[in-house]
């Protein structure tokens, strides 16, 4: 596990909740994430798992007011982010830490051309001059592999590909070369083919800077090919994480072994698609013993009790699940 001290990302504890009419939705429940420099680590895990909200909380994006943490702690390059003021996490948001969304189309302007966009955010944080700014734009550009990058800059998102929006937010990001990029469902949207050489071209541009990312995703397929860990959640506590090697491989918790057995690849032709039975229990109430244990086939008496996160096996690999020491098929 990355140590403390050379952690760029810090989230100890964590939990989360949003008031709702007569009581809360606990959302995130006792959370740890560590990101260490010029790692990539992985979040996967179905949707209302809280990926998302857990990974917004690290640049403070959620709402303000709409929500109380009642637990924990994030730490981003040793500052204290819950206890940060508002004035200071604008100065973090694009210099230290940068986020690459879903979705490019929503997150880009649509009435301004790409270069007024990329050139104030450079500008804004690199204080360089327009020139200056524009000749970094067309070359992180280039690094995407975006061809004529200076007719493109004269562009609106709304004439450009899905796959061109994507790398030129992920150009943004890489920008004013944060220490960490958040990168939440970023190839959600592209074909299988144009997905793998934006997420190549991230991980390149990144272990070129030596930037850490945390990426979150649905998908243990692209998870497996692009994070060195991983971090399994279900139902707003993290069950498994580890190596992505040896999570993958080795799989310990049964959520972790039906969301790989779900996928496509693994199934032969002709034969149907397998599905986790039941859906992501509702978090408004009050959780008690294993959250997975109503969708498991192999639930027993002892998971009525709450399982803690152990070793179950090398470089840190760790899961919540009582039955871990038995045989599993």
């Amino acid at each position: 596990m990355t140590s403390a001290n050379t952690s760029v990302l810090d989230i100890q504890d964590l939990s989360i909740e949003f008031p709702v009419y007569k009581g809360a939705v606990r959302a995130v429940n006792g959370v740890c994430v560590r990101v260490g420099r010029g790692e990539i680590v992985g979040i996967v895990g179905e949707s209302g798992s809280a990926k998302s909200v857990t990974a917004m909380m690290a640049m403070r994006l959620l709402p303000e007011g709409r929500f109380d943490v009642t637990g924990g702690s994030v730490t981003l390059l040793g500052r204290d982010v819950i206890a940060a003021r508002e004035e200071e996490m604008v100065d973090i948001r694009g210099r230290d830490v940068a986020m690459v969304f879903q979705e490019p189309l929503s997150a880009l302007n649509p009435t301004q051309r790409i270069e007024r966009q990329m050139l104030e955010v450079i500008r804004l944080h690199r204080r360089c001059s327009a020139s200056a700014a524009r000749a970094l734009a067309i070359r992180l550009l280039g690094d995407m592999r975006i061809a004529d990058p200076e007719q493109v800059l004269q562009r609106y998102p709304f004439e450009l590909s899905g796959g061109m929006r994507q790398r030129i937010l992920i150009a943004l990001a890489f920008s004013c070369d944060p220490k960490i990029i958040i990168a939440d469902e970023p190839t959600t949207a592209l074909d299988v083919t144009v997905q793998r050489q934006v997420l190549q071209l991230m991980r390149a541009k990144a272990r070129e800077l030596g930037t850490a990312i945390l990426f979150i995703s649905h998908d243990l397929a692209v998870v497996s090919q692009f994070c060195d860990r991983v971090y399994v959640m279900y139902a707003g506590a993290v069950v498994e994480e580890g190596p992505t090697g040896v999570v993958l491989g080795t799989p310990r918790h049964p959520y972790t072994r039906a969301l790989l057995n779900a996928l496509p690849e693994r199934v032969r032709p002709g034969e149907s698609l397998q599905s986790i039975p039941g859906s992501v229990p509702n978090l408004s109430s009050l959780l008690s013993g294993c959250a997975f244990s109503p969708r498991c086939e192999h639930a027993a008496p002892a998971c009525s009790g709450k399982p803690q996160l152990a070793d179950v096996g090398p470089q840190n690999h760790r899961a919540a699940c009582w039955l871990v020491k038995e045989t599993l098929p």
